[in-house]
């Protein structure tokens, strides 16, 4: 048997089918690597308190009631169950009962019962669970079903099949599991200690004792990690091995020209980064660079340079951003900075000029057929642009230069597809304001070199935050309304930031949903809070719409009037998150703010203080004191230091949401690993791959590595460098 081997070949048909339909598992590794979420020890039962709703759990309790009675509003009955311990309860309940469930579910049995976790008349309950009896320690017939240990593993189950169903055919597997050739070199698990891959999957799926789960899950998260980095180093060397063509700044060039009517003083970081990037733009091989810092650290004016530096070598630079809002912003705002030396072919250009050409998805017709044609022509520099610059019809003459503003939002396939516009292969400046915690850049970023920014430019103000409890103090939230008011008496600018668009929408709501259960209102959308404000506390001021729904036309007069100032407030969805500047405006209330992640309120408050006048944010809530979604606001309201709110942002997330597999719908290669617990063992690992590929680089000598590495990066796309 292999890890590839079908799994129709092992189980029977009709569960090898509900297997494949549930997680899409074809093979015998797909099955092994659907680890146990947790496990629950023999006489101990689960704690009901934790239950969430809309969940699909599976719990072992004792039956404490059990009951049939005669329906009120139809014909029948129906079998109602009390399952918990001494911290608590839940319902069970069946509308159409088996008379198995009366004969099985006996006061005082014990078993594993499971199903989706809802509310009835104010109370849990699962309707219609599976269940399966297991038997007292004290009893022989304890070791039926497979769970002869006292740790039994629970699975991540659905509808279709519940975790023992599982457990039942991973047993079968393991059954007839021979010795497995090992991804991992020998030396690699003697150094490190590490226990055979065999021996691993029986410990981590039958562990007899904590300490065998413990050995067994050591080694799996090598097994990721390893594998991980491999990809990763494999992609570095391949970088390596590629080659283009040097682009060395030209003397007394566009990127001189606009050093010299630049009307402030670079950074020491960003002249140093600066450098260092022009060092790798003259290398014959492509650069990959991920270039993070603070919002308003000033990334911008390091691409501009860097694209500017490309033209003068004779090439071309794109920079793709993920929004129209933002592609168009950095379109406005990189003309206004190059003025005359951005306007080849027009009244008023420089002796020394280029163009700047803007592609989005709804450009007119002509617009479009005229960008396409600079672009392919070369006199188009530097073209700006959202996905429309991955379509087929855009060809570049001379692609030199790649630039992605936000590449979380971003997958490595999109990133590729734009590096494959040029003939030859571009280099690639990757920007981002989120920052990033150093495991999160080894692992999401680990084919790019990280280079950080962490000073501000001279003139930026200080951002005050403060949490505004709604419902508990609503005189906090008139005074707030209060505080735009002032603000907009002294000239200053607002943004107030909804998370949804309202009416007919279908889309899920911006971030996280609050993690305090219960029923709860829908999030507070732009198209109801613009006329509430309007006709209420903000009335008489000049309030406008922006959201993701309008025409991009529209959308662009709007941001136009809000930058020149004719607009006091703007009422806008997270269009507005990244790359706006309007220096002028300084204050900013998020509504409804816990329904947003911690990195995400991070980047909208960047919006604010960026010029002279000091920045405040506000974040409405109506989550109460002591709630987890509550500690979350208090937490981005206690510092401005996104590296730190980026940790916190990561212990509180599921690894999937940073690898970007609960937003592609598709299942990791990461199932085990911790990208901040486990960072010792993630930086072992970058090393001993990275060593290992540097004396094999083709992995003559470990097949079955190279063999999985292709599994990973065919068969899953590589999903754990895409971030939604």
């Amino acid at each position: 048997m292999s890890l590839e081997a079908p799994l129709k070949s092992y189980l029977d048909g009709r569960l090898a089918k509900v297997v494949w339909e549930s997680f899409g598992m074809e093979t015998v590794g797909d099955l092994l690597r659907h680890y146990p979420r947790r496990y629950v020890e023999r006489g101990k039962f689960s704690d009901l308190r934790r239950l969430e709703l809309g969940e699909h759990v599976t719990i072992l309790a004792r039956v404490q009631k059990a009951q049939t009675r005669q329906m009120k509003q139809r014909r029948g009955t129906m079998f109602e169950v009390v399952v918990g311990d001494d911290y608590g309860s839940l319902n069970l309940t069946w509308f159409t009962p088996k008379g198995t469930h009366m004969r099985d579910l006996k006061i005082g049995v014990q078993g594993l019962f499971s199903g989706k976790v809802s509310v009835f008349r104010n109370t849990l309950q699962l309707a219609h669970p599976d269940y399966k009896l297991v038997e007292e320690d004290d009893d022989p017939a304890a070791a039926v079903g497979g769970y002869a240990g006292r740790l039994i593993p629970v699975y991540p189950a659905t509808e279709k099949i519940a975790s023992w169903k599982i457990a039942d055919a991973i047993n079968i597997v393991l059954d007839q599991l021979p010795m497995l050739a090992d991804p991992l070199p020998i030396e690699v698990k003697a150094r490190y200690g590490l226990t055979d891959l065999v021996g691993c999957f029986r410990g981590i799926h039958r562990p007899q004792s904590v300490q065998e789960h413990e050995t067994a899950r050591h080694r799996l998260k090598w097994d990721e990690a390893f594998v991980l980095q491999a990809v990763l180093a494999n992609r570095r060397k391949e970088a390596r091995r590629t080659s283009t063509p040097p682009r060395v700044r030209a003397a007394g060039g566009l990127a001189d020209a606009f050093d010299a009517a630049l009307p402030f003083e670079l950074t020491p970081g960003q002249a140093e980064i600066g450098q260092l990037v022009e060092e790798e733009l003259a290398q014959p091989h492509p650069m990959h660079r991920l270039l993070q810092g603070e919002v308003g650290s000033g990334k911008t004016v390091i691409a501009i340079r860097a694209m500017l530096a490309v033209i003068d070598a004779g090439g071309q630079a794109a920079l793709m951003a993920p929004t129209e809002v933002l592609a168009t912003q950095h379109a406005r705002s990189i003309r206004e900075l190059l003025g005359p030396i951005a306007l080849a072919g027009e009244l008023g250009a420089a002796d020394i000029a280029t163009r700047i050409v803007l592609l989005t998805g709804s450009v007119t017709a002509a617009a479009r057929r005229t960008a396409l044609a600079e672009i392919a022509d070369g006199s188009a520099g530097i073209v700006i642009g959202t996905h429309a610059l991955l379509e087929s019809k855009v060809v570049f003459h001379d692609l030199g230069l790649v630039v992605i503003d936000e590449q979380h939002r971003f997958g490595v396939e999109q990133r590729d597809v734009l590096r494959g516009k040029g003939g030859t292969a571009p280099h690639v400046l990757v920007m981002t304001a989120t920052p990033i915690p150093r495991t999160v850049a080894m692992t999401v970023y680990g084919d790019l070199e990280t280079s950080t920014l962490r000073e501000l430019p001279r003139g930026r103000s200080p951002i005050k935050t403060a949490v505004v409890p709604a419902t508990e103090k609503p005189s906090w939230l008139d005074a707030a309304w209060k505080r735009v008011r002032e603000q907009v008496a002294e000239g200053r600018q607002a943004f107030v930031v909804c998370p949804r668009i309202g009416e007919a929408e279908t889309e899920t709501p911006t971030g996280p949903e609050p993690d305090d259960g219960g029923d709860r209102r829908p999030p507070l959308a732009v198209l109801d809070v613009f006329p509430a404000l309007t006709d209420g506390p903000l009335a008489g001021l000049r309030v406008e719409m922006l959201h993701g729904r309008m025409h991009a036309d529209d959308k662009d007069a709007v941001m136009r009037r809000f930058s020149r100032g004719d607009i006091d407030v703007l009422v806008a969805t997270t269009v507005i998150e990244v790359g706006v500047d309007v220096p002028n405006a300084t204050v900013m209330a998020v509504m409804d703010a816990d329904r947003f992640g911690i990195s995400q309120l991070h980047q909208l408050r960047g919006r604010v203080g960026r010029g002279a006048a000091a920045g405040l944010c506000l974040l409405v809530t109506d989550m109460p004191e002591g709630s987890p979604a509550r500690a979350r606001l208090d937490a981005v309201a206690a510092t401005l230091d996104g590296f730190e709110l980026a940790r916190l942002d990561l212990e509180q997330r599921r690894e999937g949401d940073v690898l970007g597999v609960s937003q592609s719908g598709r299942r990791s290669s990461v199932r085990l690993l911790e990208l901040l617990k486990d960072e010792d063992l993630i930086v072992d690992a970058r090393v001993e791959a990275t060593a290992l590929l540097e004396s094999d680089p083709d992995l003559a000598g470990h097949p079955v590595l190279a063999a999985e590495i292709a599994r990973v990066v065919d068969a899953e796309r590589a999903i754990f460098l895409e971030k939604g």
